[in-house]
């Protein structure tokens, strides 16, 4: 193995959205005869929708795969207002989840992913409500300036613009789509865009419809098309292809079934010219389309003839002759297109090989960082030089070199605060990348059979697991000292200090000394006022424990935050989180150091808490925020009878949905009830349910929410036992709540049911479905739809005392 110096990796790189960054390179043979196919076909289409999971993966992996276009989905949000069915992440971390979950979606399906500054803020009734929150104007823009850079010649909407779309985000959606089709082509709007890009006219704008948006069925203006084709080059249809893309959407549990056979999609004409037969009729998709390209089809023609399946290396030659004539056409667009895809195919056809890697997952700001790029060539008769050095036939050859770790690898659409809306972007071009476009990165420049070719490669770093085999995950750039604190949430109930816990911990190599101090709000103080820090090697961590004194009077506001001082400079400090599931490569990010505060006055009504996990909340954790002990119970604890020392058991939200063993854990919580205990259960969908009997009597459960957090709430019963006991309840008690007041609301119920609350969001009707109370034998059954899960994790101190108020065990 050769080991060496080079000059030829630069500290930065940028990496732009192109579909070489986004998507594979082919790998075999069969791939590798369907992208020379795509070296002729010059067509883009657009998918257009408001979250991950929203675009219909079957047409984006037909467009990309069987009609070779390049296919993007533009996803107005990153999803991170919606519920999560494999962990606890919520918001932003539910949103990266989500973001990575798009991406691995479409390396299967072969589109690219996009994205708007527009924030998930949770379900929104109407498209008036998510503009008014998003920024009509602002979405607008990005939607234009994307459309403006990927230049689709067909856009494609997952929703209508109207009530039919469901969601107001889905609605929305449509709505910017019709709007932004125009006005990407109109060069008085959004004129600023113009220094970059030039505007851009789509031939038309369809509507994918389905016969399961309401008022939708089939009509003779359809433009109907099979889609369910199958791909001998890839061994799949797409049918397929689509399933495998869907189900890398676990956080929201969509995983599908593979499918085989015919397919029919609609579409519906919503803007420009009207088709008969086809998508992209009457658009020009081969190299026609561009001045001076005469020669080019030609040359792929003959390319694809002479294509050898066993000896693809044949067809280097070619495609650099190729490569040389598309680097001499005018149209930038399709020049950086295709150029990158024939240097791609050039590799494949070489069995070329390279990739960067560093040692260790991570690093600090200021380190130096070691970095190995391999090499290696797998045909034979292919004559390839690195730095001078020609690389022999399969064996692997290395260079070493050194990249500067400047700042950290920070998400860019949450390096600044974000409003509920919209994130803050501080770069125009960062709009629409799917990620940060300065990740850690090498140059690489290659000579292939003559030719001298650059590329540009992440550094990853890579290890053997035991049982999953070689895992790569991207290098981590952290700050050179993290503050990770023990709670999200400090709840005060009453004027008793809390202790906070705070590990810092030391992410660079070399010796670092500093002073970490509190920021508080006025009225609140901390003991002691600051620490000071020591630490003599990477990954040391020491553990400070600061008393927090509670105003006397509190905002639903006030925070806490922790910031360093290095001599006489000063910054605030960031904690460090690490987000890991199989399916998705390893996200670290670095949010504040940060921590509400709330103080609640609270009476007590239980202590010990039995809970029983669901999909993934916080609840535990926020109960023992109060003073609460809790068990996590598995099913053992509830099928062995030891639940009567518990004064209350709550289930995880949507336990009754993904817990298969329901049916035969509910009699024994109902017994549990019925010999004096409280069971308070958590909200469920009503698809999917493990069991139909959740409470002692019958109801059933409806779609109706309350999105507006700010929606009065009305008191039917102000007697109401759980109204009253140990803490009356009153308006206020439903200040400062956020996102929505509840979802997935009780509708029809046994009469025996009390229902305290009634709740609406403006202009609608009024809901009595989000909280259901009866007592049954010696005990109390509790039924609630409110958002607690989200509530309590943030410190709303109306939530903590109503949820405590709920957990009460019959007087």
């Amino acid at each position: 193995m050769n080991k060496k110096h080079s000059a030829i990796f630069f500290s930065f790189l940028f990496i732009f959205s192109t579909a070489a960054a986004q998507t594979l390179q082919p790998q075999h043979t069969g791939e590798i005869k369907q992208a020379i196919k795509k070296l002729n076909t010059l067509g883009s289409v657009l998918y257009f929708a408001a979250h991950p999971d929203d675009e219909n993966t079957r047409l984006i992996a037909w467009l990309a795969k069987e009609r070779l276009y390049r296919t993007g989905y533009l996803s107005l949000t990153r999803g991170d207002g919606g519920q999560n069915l494999i962990g606890t992440e919520q918001a932003e971390e539910l949103g990266l989840i989500r973001t990575n979950e798009l991406l691995a979606a479409r390396r299967v399906d072969g589109g690219e992913q996009f994205f708007s500054r527009a924030v998930d803020f949770g379900f929104s009734k109407t498209w008036d409500e998510t503009f008014r929150i998003w920024g009509r104007d602002s979405i607008l823009a990005d939607a234009v300036w994307v459309i403006r850079k990927f230049k689709p010649d067909v856009i494609v909407t997952r929703f209508p613009p109207d009530e039919r779309g469901g969601h107001g985000h889905h609605q929305a959606s449509a709505l910017l789509a019709i709007e932004a089709f125009s006005a990407a082509a109109d060069p008085n709007r959004f004129p600023e865009q113009l220094n970059d890009v030039s505007v851009w006219q789509a031939k038309r704008l369809l509507w994918n419809t389905s016969s399961f948006f309401q008022g939708s069925p089939p009509s003779t203006a359809h433009l109907l098309m099979n889609i369910g084709d199958y791909n001998p080059f890839l061994g799949l249809s797409y049918g397929e292809i689509a399933a495998d893309s869907r189900s890398k959407h676990k956080s929201q549990g969509f995983g599908a079934a593979r499918q085989r056979g015919n397919n029919i999609e609609r579409f519906e004409v919503l803007a420009g010219d009207r088709p008969q037969r086809d998508l992209f009729e009457g658009i020009e998709t081969s190299w026609k389309r561009v001045a001076g390209s005469e020669r080019i089809s030609r040359l792929v023609a003959a390319i694809d003839e002479a294509f050898d399946m066993e000896h693809p290396e044949k067809s280097i030659n070619g495609l650099l002759e190729l490569l040389e004539t598309v680097n001499r056409v005018e149209d930038a667009y399709w020049r950086a297109q295709k150029t990158a895809e024939i240097k791609d195919l050039i590799l494949a056809c070489g069995g070329i090989w390279f990739e960067s890697y560093a040692p260790v997952a991570q690093f600090a700001v200021g380190e130096q960082i070691p970095v190995n790029t391999a090499f290696i060539v797998r045909r034979p008769d292919v004559d390839v030089v690195v730095d001078g050095t020609p690389l022999t036939f399969n064996e692997l050859h290395e260079v070493a070199s050194v990249f500067d770790a400047t700042s950290i690898t920070q998400p860019y659409w949450l390096r600044q605060p974000h409003s509920l809306g919209s994130f803050a972007v501080e770069s125009r071009e960062d709009v629409g990348r799917p990620g940060s476009h300065d990740i850690p990165s090498t140059r690489i420049s290659v000579q292939i059979n003559g030719s001298v070719l650059d590329f540009e490669r992440p550094i990853v770093h890579k290890y053997t697991h035991p049982v999953r085999g070689e895992v790569y995950e991207p290098l981590a750039i952290a700050p050179r000292i993290t503050a990770n604190l023990g709670q999200k949430a400090l709840v005060f109930n009453g004027d008793e200090p809390k202790t906070l816990e705070v590990v810092f911990t030391a992410h660079t190599q070399e010796p670092l000394t500093a002073t970490a101090a509190l920021r508080l709000p006025r009225g609140w103080r901390a003991e002691p006022e600051q620490v000071s820090l020591s630490f003599s090697a990477k990954a040391d961590e020491t553990v400070s424990s600061f008393t927090i004194y509670p105003a006397g009077e509190a905002s639903l506001s006030d925070s806490l935050s922790v910031f360093f001082r290095y001599g006489d400079s000063e910054e605030p400090a960031t904690a460090i989180r690490s987000i890991a599931y199989e399916h998705i490569p390893r996200i670290t990010w670095f949010p504040p150091a940060a921590a509400r505060l709330s103080k609640v006055e609270t009476g007590v009504s239980a202590m010990r808490i039995g809970y029983l996990p669901g999909a993934g909340d916080l609840i535990p954790q926020s109960l023992r925020e109060i003073g609460l002990r809790v068990d996590v119970l598995s099913e053992q604890d509830v099928l062995s009878g030891n639940l009567p020392q518990y004064d209350a058991i709550v289930t995880g939200v949507r336990l009754y949905n993904v817990n298969d063993r329901m049916r035969h854990l509910q009699p024994r919580l109902m017994e549990y009830v019925k010999n004096g205990g409280t069971l308070l259960v958590q909200y469920n969908v009503s698809g999917g349910l493990r069991t139909a009997d959740i409470g002692p009597y019958s109801f059933s459960l409806s779609r109706s929410r309350v999105t507006d957090e700010t929606a009065p709430v009305n008191v039917v019963n102000p007697d109401s036992r759980v109204l009253n006991y140990p803490n009356k309840i009153t308006a206020a008690d439903f200040d400062g709540w956020i996102q929505e007041r509840g979802l997935y609301f009780v509708g029809e119920a046994d009469s025996r049911y009390e229902r305290p609350l009634r709740m609406g969001d403006p202009g609608e009707e009024q809901h009595n479905g989000a909280l259901l109370v009866t007592p049954y034998g010696k005990g109390n059954f509790v039924y609630t739809s409110l958002a607690f899960f989200r509530q309590l994790p943030a410190g709303v101190p109306g939530a903590y005392r109503l949820f405590v108020n709920l957990l009460a065990k019959p007087n």
